[in-house]
């Protein structure tokens, strides 16, 4: 299964390009990618766009893989976790009326 981390760092591969090369040109510190790409940090919305533009990507796909991957870590270790889904997923739709 996929995550915003393997989408980026597939994409890069594909590229041929160095972390310091996609650090340089989208301003970010290249370690700071490197996590990304290994899931140990998460990155803010406006640096996800940033990744889609430069790569090409789908920023739905992106953005996605992006909030699922802030869910699955928020609940990834709890027992209640489909219902918890679940009972967000009524509470988006109704607020969403």
């Amino acid at each position: 299964m996929s995550n915003f981390g393997d989408l980026i760092r597939i994409a890069r591969e594909e590229k041929g390009l160095f972390l310091r090369q996609v650090a340089a040109e989208l301003e970010i510190d290249q370690a700071i990618i490197s996590k990304f790409e290994r899931n140990e940090r998460k990155p803010t919305k406006e640096q996800v766009l940033k990744f889609a533009k430069f790569y090409k990507l789908d920023k739905e796909v992106l953005l996605v893989e992006w909030l699922s991957d802030k869910v699955v870590n928020d609940l990834q270790d709890e027992s209640l976790a489909d219902k918890v889904l679940k009972a967000a997923e009524q509470k988006i739709k109704f607020k969403r009326k």
